[in-house]
């Protein structure tokens, strides 16, 4: 990720190609600890891929979704509204790395869908139930192994977006061990990860058009008055 931000700018194809490379390793991760699980005898009921209370999971599942997806989309239209040197990594990555064009915002899609699954069932699923087993059954153990992993896992954001995903790590384990089931904590990741990656460039597009607007005005004034000058 820090080589690619690196760049000038990056291509449709590199963004394609860093899709497609996350959606891989996601699914194969994924697969290998289900297989290995099973093997074990944890049962998908263990890992949380049921929904023992199903309306206690819905009502969660929707109240989360649109609470962190109102709260992603106000703290991305903040940050699109802070100078550009002043915006940090994670908006640097934003402006990089989210889809710019109809392609690139179907394959991020199904990136979001990828990321969704897969690093819920991981961090909320597999290392929050090892971590619970083995703190003698401590629902807290688990929680907090659960989202300190998943917040590693994120180190390239640096410091902001370290606490951040921890932040979010520790409501999503706890949508999990609340409710017995991954949905809530699927469903919200889902619908967070897919509005930045469509709010975000729409957000810094308008701002940065904003800019140029003002900065053209500004100049066409200061002509206007450099000429008033000279008569």
């Amino acid at each position: 990720m820090r080589d690619l931000l690196a760049r000038d700018s990056l291509s449709t194809t590199d963004r394609l190609a860093l899709y497609a490379s996350t959606i891989a390793f996601q699914w194969i991760a994924a697969g290998v600890i289900l297989w290995r699980c099973l093997a074990h005898q944890i049962t998908p009921e263990m890992l949380g891929l049921a929904i023992p209370h199903s309306w206690l999971t819905i009502i969660v599942a929707g109240l989360l979704a649109a609470l962190l997806t109102f709260t992603q989309l106000v703290s991305v239209k903040r940050l699109a509204s802070v100078p550009a040197e002043h915006q940090g990594f994670i908006g640097h990555m934003a402006r990089k790395v989210m889809p710019q064009t109809t392609v690139e915002r179907l394959a991020f899609l199904a990136l979001v869908v990828t990321v969704a699954l897969c690093e819920e069932f991981l961090y909320r699923g597999f290392v929050q139930l090892v971590f619970q087993d083995a703190g003698a059954g401590s629902v807290a153990i688990g929680i907090l192994a659960s989202a300190a992993f998943f917040s590693t896992a994120h180190l390239y954001q640096g410091k902001r977006g370290l606490i951040t995903t921890f932040v979010a790590g520790l409501v999503f384990s706890a949508a999990r061990a609340w409710t017995g089931s991954l949905a809530p904590s699927m469903l919200a990741h889902f619908a967070t990860d897919l509005s930045a990656g469509i709010a975000a460039p729409i957000f810094f597009r308008r701002t940065d058009a904003e800019v140029m607007a003002v900065a053209i005005s500004t100049e066409a004034t200061a002509g206007k008055g450099q000429k008033d000058r000279v008569r």
